[in-house]
């Protein structure tokens, strides 16, 4: 989905027609015509829509959630946040309705995954029915095994990209479950291509990291983790909302996420476990549905 140039980037041709200052950042050639609401790119063309589409990983819907400075904000964006709000009230209303969220069999089924990811020193908590994640969420405990399949998201911030993972054992380290995709010779080469920044880079510049949950939108903070351990001992004493979502970075490009202990503001003990009682009001929309 693309919109069209706003007032103060585009004016008006001799003709009535609406010319723009800016250039396509797609093909480089032609006058802008549209502008991504998501990552506002410049586009001159379907096709150049579809392409920077392909090339970031960008979907065309605007970020409701995106972080608006006091300066920036308008009258628009807060009727923006006020819809916004409308639209969560109604999910979760017609969630709280939703005949899956009674059933005997959910309830079981998510109760038992937080009792084994509790003996493991994991607090997992799960989302109402209709949020996205709860909706994604594939993780399984086999019994058997006494072994968890995760549902996992990677994250390549450098190349805008992002994988889903489903079924990964949680005794795999986390070496092996990022050569399918960083490791020069045994990487998909499509892959391989996209991700070609962390590719060609030394392995040693790698830094695995995983978001701590429950704290506030001012003081976000990262765990960084241990490749070459257990995706399970890495999540030890850790906050888990539905599935591990990990943050791939290089050491050697600039970054805005901070990792606890190095900013120099706080010890590196602060965990998630912590942390969680931060904020009860942050916690208002999890819920660990007993």
């Amino acid at each position: 989905m693309a919109e069209l140039d706003g007032p103060g980037s585009a004016g008006r041709a001799a003709g009535g027609g609406k010319m723009s200052l800016h250039r396509c950042e797609t093909c480089s050639k032609e006058e802008a015509k549209y502008r991504c609401p998501r990552c506002m790119k410049y586009s001159c063309s379907l096709l150049c829509v579809k392409k920077h589409k392909l090339a970031l990983s960008c979907n065309g819907v605007r970020d409701k959630t995106a972080f608006v400075s006091v300066n920036e904000f308008t009258d628009l964006n807060l009727l923006s946040d006020y819809r916004f709000l409308e639209d969560v009230g109604r999910t979760a209303d017609a969630a709280a309705r939703h005949c899956i969220v009674h059933s005997p069999a959910t309830k079981r089924l998510l109760y038992c995954l937080r009792n084994k990811a509790r003996g493991c020193n994991i607090e997992l908590k799960t989302l109402p029915v209709g949020f996205t994640k709860r909706r994604e969420n594939s993780t399984t405990f086999n019994s058997m095994e006494n072994k968890f399949y995760w549902h996992l998201k990677l994250i390549f911030p450098h190349c805008n990209a992002e994988y889903t993972l489903k079924g990964v054992p949680d005794d795999k380290t986390l070496v092996d479950i990022l050569k399918p995709y960083i490791d020069p010779v045994e990487s998909d080469p499509v892959v391989c291509q996209r991700l070609k920044i962390y590719t060609t880079s030394p392995q040693s510049d790698v830094r695995i990291l995983m978001k701590i949950e429950n704290r506030n939108r001012n003081s976000v903070r990262y765990n960084e983790l241990d490749a070459s351990r257990s995706l399970l001992d890495n999540l030890k004493g850790k906050v888990i909302i539905e599935y591990p979502t990990l943050f791939v970075v290089l050491k050697t490009l600039k970054n805005d996420m901070v990792i606890l202990g190095q900013d120099g503001s706080e010890p590196a003990e602060n965990s998630d476990s912590e942390s969680s009682s931060l904020s009860s009001a942050e916690e208002g929309e999890i819920r660990d549905s007993s």
